[in-house]
């Protein structure tokens, strides 16, 4: 048989993070067992349809690699794979139902049923008086133009078991389950019917979704022998938390995948860390390709426990692509960064994202550390001061007014000329390298930390302006230490 999975979302907004969980285990799953991954958008409930939704739901999978193989633009043998498109259909399934006695018309209209407002297919729990009502007596109603829906009818006596791949069996009472709407009045077909005859109809063999779907399973179950159909194999997952106990939730205005994307996380890392929220590998290791994870994706990892969103730990992945990545496609990710500070075109951007990229955790750290380059930020003298480095501002003014004529004296201003020259006079005056090379790096860019050293900075800012903001440096610090 096989493997035939789907991710079904519904067009309502941005792609949420556990939406993103779903569609890769659902992919990882189809990949893993050489099967077929399909995208399905359920589009029905039309009072939470967002326009360009459905765009961000193919960008998002595409730009994450999660590639379908049947959907509604490439297409397939089980189309259409947009659920609005599939309306005939439910209805006539829904009347075959009836005719078999799995299903009845219901009339009782809002406000009635305990409470229930059939015509929105709402649930109740209590059994409906229209389960009795003979056949003729409701084709007369339907006749005479009475509104109604289309109600599964379950089984007062016995149980339902239904088996979980997470969970193991679970069997239910018939009687705690509730006669669900399965037609709305409007000809419309509920999200629970809709899914299961979908999903039978595409040949789907494997549905996973959130837990908040075991208690509806049951009835799935009970749809599926009414129509004589083969269930699928369910992975029932646990929710993603915000924190002990919030759900991560679109309506909270939790981040979303192209969220963090713009908050400079790679998609590598951020997809490598949806693996691993509710799935633990076989192992130490924790950071994975895309193929690396279909190779090590198993059922069984999948834990019962709801996963705890950590942004640190996501920050602690995204920081290891990023050191992970050749320079050129550093630098290539960190341009469009840089730039919203430093609009300089004459400096050297491989040696500048050099020193960026070790101490680089999330792209959106850059600009904050580049900002020196253009312009130079007002500092406090105190900035000189390092007890690792054992300088203070009157060993830093000394140093500067020393290396000035040093720099003054590079003709060709390379790294390399840069690097010789200073360390020549470092070595001449029997000091430790940090006594002069600290205080230099705050000269040129007012922070303790900066992308590379002394050297890498003069070099990235030229010659002029290395030396003008070594002579601002020393007239401040001249001027507040009273010399």
């Amino acid at each position: 048989m096989e493997v035939r999975t789907r991710f079904a979302p519904s067009p309502t907004g941005y792609m949420h993070i556990g939406n993103l969980r779903t569609a890769l285990y659902t992919y990882l799953i189809a990949r893993k067992n050489n099967g077929k991954f399909i995208l399905r958008i359920e589009d029905t409930d039309q009072g939470r349809y967002v326009e360009g939704a459905t765009d961000v739901i193919y960008r998002t999978l595409r730009t994450c690699g999660l590639n379908w193989d049947e959907g509604p633009d490439i297409g397939g043998p089980c189309g259409p794979y947009v659920q609005s498109e599939r309306m005939g259909m439910f209805k006539e399934y829904a009347e075959k139902l009836v005719e078999s006695g799995h299903a009845y018309y219901c009339f009782c209209g809002k406000n009635e049923a305990a409470g229930e407002d059939t015509a929105n297919g709402l649930a109740s729990a209590n059994r409906c008086a229209c389960r009795e009502l003979s056949r003729e007596e409701a084709e007369k109603r339907r006749a005479a133009g009475e509104s109604c829906v289309i109600r599964q009818k379950i089984p007062n006596e016995g149980t339902t078991t239904f088996h979980d791949e997470i969970y193991g069996d679970i069997t239910v009472e018939n009687i705690d389950l509730d006669d669900q709407v399965l037609l709305k009045s409007d000809g419309m077909p509920t999200y629970n019917f809709a899914n299961v005859v979908d999903d039978h109809t595409m040949g789907i063999t494997h549905v996973v979704r959130g837990n908040e779907y075991l208690s509806s399973a049951p009835k799935y179950n009970l749809l599926y022998e009414a129509f004589g159909w083969q269930p699928p194999i369910y992975i029932h997952v646990e929710h993603i938390m915000r924190d002990a106990t919030h759900k991560l939730s679109k309506r909270d205005g939790d981040a979303s995948f192209e969220d963090f994307r713009a908050k400079g996380y790679l998609t590598e890392a951020i997809l490598n860390y949806i693996l691993l929220l509710g799935w633990a590998p076989k192992g130490e290791k924790e950071i994975f390709t895309l193929d690396e994870m279909v190779e090590a994706f198993d059922l069984s990892g999948i834990s019962k426990s709801p996963a705890i969103f950590d942004p640190l730990k996501l920050t602690a992945i995204n920081a290891e692509y990023i050191r992970a990545l050749p320079l050129e496609k550093f630098v290539e990710l960190a341009e469009p960064w840089i730039r919203k500070t430093c609009k300089r075109t004459d400096i050297d951007l491989p040696l500048l994202c050099a020193g960026i990229q070790p101490r680089t955790e999330v792209l959106s750290d850059i600009p904050e550390r580049v900002d020196f380059i253009d312009e130079m930020p007002e500092y406090s003298i105190d900035m000189y001061v390092s007890k690792k480095m054992k300088t203070t501002p009157q060993t830093s003014l000394e140093a500067l007014k020393k290396l000035l004529p040093v720099i003054e004296g590079v003709q060709d201003f390379t790294q390399e000329n840069i690097h010789d020259a200073l360390f020549k006079q470092i070595e001449a005056d029997g000091v430790k390298n940090g006594l002069y090379l600290y205080p230099l790096r705050v000269a040129l860019s007012g922070k303790a930390v900066t992308p590379g050293g002394g050297v890498e900075l003069a070099k990235i800012l030229g010659k002029e302006d290395t030396l003008s903001r070594m002579k601002k440096a020393i007239d401040k610090l001249t001027a507040e230490i009273g010399e």
